[in-house]
């Protein structure tokens, strides 16, 4: 009689190092599909958007179906939104940001956000019906951003400061309508409603971004906000030898080796989200290996469920605010799509056509 053979035992699943971002999104998804920052906090359609394609990312297709309509139910009659302006939330301590209502503004860069929402849809799904009753909200709020274009190419900020003492126009800001742009001209193509004045518009703007610095920052000088030196790259309005060369000429200013990003270059505060979004300016200019790298510094910022953190205040080595973000963990989500190629939109933020 042979010997009893050894019951192998299977292996431990291994959690998805994701999961507890996607949770925290779908956890302060309201009723409504709305996504704000967290519970009880700001919403505005750009960083809404982020989440919308971050649970799309992570199959959760309810939610993400919900933040749509959500976006389209809360679009203006106008083509904008009201968005909430959430970085001009006080603190109400230390560590902690107040639960409190932000101003709200007609922001040009959160209204064209929605393209890129629903281009990343299409791109993931492959379904044009899916994405089709959509066009309409995109139409509109593109309409909206390019008739607070100037003739410089450079577009306002917001319909509130247009035409007055407080118009301006922001780099960053820009940068990721001009991505914008780009997914609303592919979906017009798609729709078959070819837009020849968005065409127009993007190239003003692109050119605008590349030679007229003097058309940014006319009345508050931004050039200290990683987003300002990175999204020109990330949006591909700047390309190239001229995109690498703005790459590395910032990078020992903003980036802290083995932490990630400073939000603010004269800070040693480094932010989950600016982190992930130089991640995906990496991918783009053809640096995959240290887009990698500087990924898995993140893993340090999240807590026990794998939430990331807001951000890390490395001089006094804390968390800081200890805030978790819907749209910190949709940024990450992207990051790792653009890095390690998990879905079939990989390549929707980091790829320009």
């Amino acid at each position: 009689m042979s010997a009893p053979r050894a019951t192998r035992k299977a292996p431990p699943r291994r959690r998805n190092p994701l999961t507890g971002a996607v949770l925290c999104m779908l956890q302060a998804q309201g009723r409504d599909g709305a996504i704000p920052w967290f519970e009880a906090g700001p919403w505005d359609p750009w960083n809404h958007g982020e989440c919308v394609m971050a649970l799309a990312v992570a199959g959760e297709w309810d939610a993400a179906r919900s933040g749509l309509d959500c976006l389209a139910a809360r679009q203006g009659a106008d083509g904008a939104w009201l968005g909430e302006y959430g970085n001009m939330l006080p603190m109400a301590d230390r560590l902690h940001m107040a639960r409190v209502r932000p101003p709200a503004f007609r922001d040009t860069n959160f209204a064209a956000y929605c393209a890129v929402v629903v281009w990343h849809s299409y791109v993931l799904t492959g379904d044009a019906a899916l994405v089709r009753p959509y066009w309409p909200m995109v139409r509109d709020a593109i309409d909206f951003v390019l008739s607070l274009q100037h003739e410089a190419g450079d577009i306002s900020w917001s319909a509130e400061a247009h035409l007055t003492s407080a118009d301006d126009a922001v780099r960053a800001g820009c940068g990721s309508i001009h991505k914008s742009l780009e997914c609303a001209l592919q979906l017009a193509e798609l729709m078959g409603e070819p837009q020849p004045r968005w065409a127009e518009g993007k190239a003003r703007l692109g050119q605008a971004l590349r030679t007229r610095p003097e058309r940014f920052d006319r009345t508050t000088d931004r050039s200290g906000f990683a987003m300002d030196w990175y999204y020109p790259m990330l949006g591909g309005a700047l390309t190239g030898a001229a995109a690498l060369e703005r790459l590395d000429g910032g990078w020992s200013r903003f980036v802290e080796p083995g932490v990630g990003c400073r939000c603010v270059a004269e800070q040693p505060w480094a932010t989950v989200a600016e982190t992930c979004e130089l991640v995906m300016a990496l991918v783009a200019l053809g640096r995959p290996g240290e887009a990698a790298e500087v990924l898995t510094w993140q893993d340090a910022h999240r807590d026990a469920d794998g939430v990331y953190w807001m951000g890390w205040q490395f001089q006094e080595a804390i968390i800081w605010p200890e805030e978790r973000p819907t749209w910190t963990q949709a940024a990450a989500i992207l990051a790792h799509d653009a890095v390690y190629d998990l879905t079939p939109a990989s390549q929707v933020l980091v790829k320009h056509g």
